[in-house]
């Protein structure tokens, strides 16, 4: 029987889930066209799962393993790592660089940009800083202490990434189920002894990396808004209106796949073995009661894997700024936000203290929220980072008070309109090279990737017009690419 979205608004709805309270779904009319019945199916599987007492579907939601990305889960009882994804903390971050437009105008200036960045960040599945000749290596023991303790001074001082960047982290690190990073360096000799990464130094040679499929880098011409509120949000974020920036989209890398793909495993083996019933019948919705040994260790391996992607981003951003430095000597730049779409967080919903799981979802804390006490952000709301397309733009956003209804969530970007195979059999390569070019926008592949084109993607436009007519956001910038670093293999998350 087809599931039957219930309008309550211009861009809201319920998804109907038997006697318990709904699916709440955020999306204009047309936005709510694109959610397929699978999509529609995992809400629902997912909200029934024991322990849910929330779930959110949001604009860019689109079928994924077990739970949809672009979704909100929140238990106060149990841990699931499909509402978490596979590439555990898949992040977005935001480098503003003093550079004005006009300094990159220039084929040939951008050109030798992505060749100086290509020469520091490698991309593709498996690939690391032993590829590249201007890369910072990753010893073993740096590798070590930064999936244990993310982002801290040491690990940058000796990565030589700025400490003070670690302020403008959304988590610049995470501690284990216990709050402490013993119990993240137990869990770690632990997988070392069992051998879980084959090859571990291999693993934190990545680090400094993207991966495939839609994981990039994008260098941007920064767009404020022209309100107020849009003005006074840049200013706090130290975002430079007609300025360059650079925004990286990109995870755990192999370290986050290894660690999330154990702990699917286990989880399912205990299933099968106790005969335990799977919500919806799906084996990607397995989940562990909290204080139970198997939720301790999923949230071990969680802050391991999330931790690495910290320190990734940071890397990643410390080796752009040296390729921007060696194309204009001088330059300078800064770390505007660094924030996760692929995680779970211990925050309070309707009072309670709960996990609350995104996948493909934004964290989205307006003015004045307790979470942000203390931080640059306390009086305006936190940066949201949002990729949209090349063509269409990225944006950064600040949250609304009506993000409460989405528990403080919005989506990660456009989400997926075609899937991969279907965008490679359908869409046209030369179309999509002509049209790049037309928008003025390089890139260091051949040919830009057909599963990544544009076309691939939703309306970026409706999609943010879901996100401010719904309550949840408003705009503060457009970011405007112009040039992209990509890989053409499968999507990491």
């Amino acid at each position: 029987m087809a599931h039957e979205l219930i309008a309550t608004g211009e861009a809201t709805a319920i998804l109907p889930v038997g006697k318990k309270t709904p699916v709440t779904v955020i999306g204009t009319e047309a936005i709510r066209s694109t959610f397929d019945e699978l999509c529609l199916q995992q809400a629902v599987n997912s909200r029934n799962a024991p322990g849910v007492t929330h779930m959110v579907l949001n604009p860019d939601g689109h079928c994924g393993y077990g739970a949809p990305i672009g979704c909100v889960l929140a238990s106060p009882t149990h841990i699931y790592p499909g509402p978490v994804g596979v590439d555990i903390k898949c992040s977005m971050s935001l480098l503003q660089l003093d550079l004005p437009e006009g300094a990159i105008i220039d084929r040939p200036v951008r050109r030798a940009l992505i060749n100086a960045i290509c020469e520091r960040t490698p991309t593709g599945a498996g690939r690391g800083q032993r590829s590249c000749s201007k890369s910072r290596r990753v010893n073993v023991d740096v590798g070590r202490q930064a999936v244990v303790y993310g982002a801290s001074k040491e690990v940058c001082e000796q990565l030589g990434i700025p400490v003070e960047w670690a302020d403008r982290c959304e988590d610049a690190f995470h501690r284990g189920h216990d709050g402490t990073a013993d119990s993240l360096q137990e869990r770690l000799d632990w997988h070392l002894a069992q051998k879980t990464f084959r090859d571990f130094g291999d693993k934190v040679s990545q680090l400094g990396s993207y991966g495939g499929g839609n994981h990039f880098g994008e260098c941007e011409v920064v767009h404020v808004g022209e309100s107020e509120r849009a003005q006074e949000a840049a200013k706090v974020f130290q975002l430079t209106d007609g300025g360059v920036a650079f925004l990286s989209h990109c995870g755990s890398r192999g370290i986050g796949h290894n660690l999330a793909s154990g702990q699917f495993k286990s989880l399912q083996n205990k299933f099968a073995r106790w005969d335990i019933p799977l919500p919806g019948g799906d084996r990607e919705l397995v989940y562990a009661p909290l204080g139970t040994p198997e939720a301790d260790a999923y949230l071990d391996d969680m802050a391991l894997g999330a931790n690495f992607a910290t320190v990734n981003h940071m890397l990643i951003n410390a080796l752009v700024l040296d390729a921007f430095q060696e194309v204009f000597p001088g330059v300078t730049g800064h770390l505007v936000y660094f924030i996760s779409h692929n995680i779970a967080r211990q925050e309070v919903v309707d009072g309670n203290l709960s996990w609350v799981h995104r996948k493909g979802a934004t964290r989205a804390i307006p003015a004045g929220h307790h979470e942000l006490k203390g931080t640059p952000f306390e009086s305006v709301g936190h940066p949201i980072l949002l990729p949209g397309n090349p063509e269409a733009g990225s944006s950064v956003m600040v949250a609304d008070p009506g993000a409460a209804i989405s528990c403080f969530s919005v989506n990660h970007g456009a989400g997926r309109m075609l899937g991969r195979k279907r965008a490679i059999r359908e869409l046209d390569q030369q179309s999509i090279d002509e049209s790049m070019d037309r928008s003025d926008i390089l890139t260091n592949c051949r040919k830009y990737p057909k599963d990544e084109a544009p076309a691939a993607y939703k309306d970026f436009q409706e999609v943010l017009r879901s996100v401010s007519t719904a309550g949840l956001a408003t705009e503060v910038a457009r970011l405007r690419a112009r040039f992209v670093i990509k890989d053409a293999s499968d999507a990491d998350d």
